[in-house]
């Protein structure tokens, strides 16, 4: 699995997300928000608005993503609940949001999205997130 070459990343996830690096076929997102633990998947595929215009074998392998992605969240921070979706209302490019809730978070029990205001993480804290993150799914670090 390739990824394809006119890939390129929404400009609002860019603007709210930092990479946290590239699985098989998705670019792992952390988004800048220290209020939940938030990671999204987008598969590196162009004009993807839609999980089913994927190859049946490309939603394999999404799927196998989310559920490498949802496991870390767990076993790092021990969430309530994990939400899982991919939207699309806001954002068109196909992305799949991963959320480790907890009862006392900010949103409990409503969804994340327009809820206070988003924290931006720490440069200290946002590195530590970031490598400990690479090092839990197996990811190298982005090419500057």
């Amino acid at each position: 699995m390739t990824a394809d070459t006119a890939f390129a990343l929404d400009p609002r996830l860019a603007a709210e997300c930092r990479v946290v690096g590239d699985a098989a076929l998705s670019r792992v997102l952390l988004m800048d928000d220290a209020r939940f633990p938030w990671l999204i998947l987008v598969p590196r595929r162009a004009d993807l608005r839609e999980l089913v215009e994927l190859a049946r074998d490309e939603q394999s392998a999404l799927l196998d993503e989310i559920n490498r992605v949802a496991h870390v969240l767990r076993a790092l921070h021990k969430p309530d609940k994990l939400n899982i979706a991919a939207l699309g209302n806001v954002v068109a490019q196909l992305h799949v949001h991963v959320i480790a809730r907890h009862v006392n978070d900010a949103a409990w029990p409503r969804p994340v999205w327009g809820v206070g205001t988003r924290e931006p993480y720490t440069a200290p804290a946002f590195a530590a997130r970031l490598k400990a993150l690479r090092t839990a799914l197996h990811l190298a670090e982005p090419a500057a």
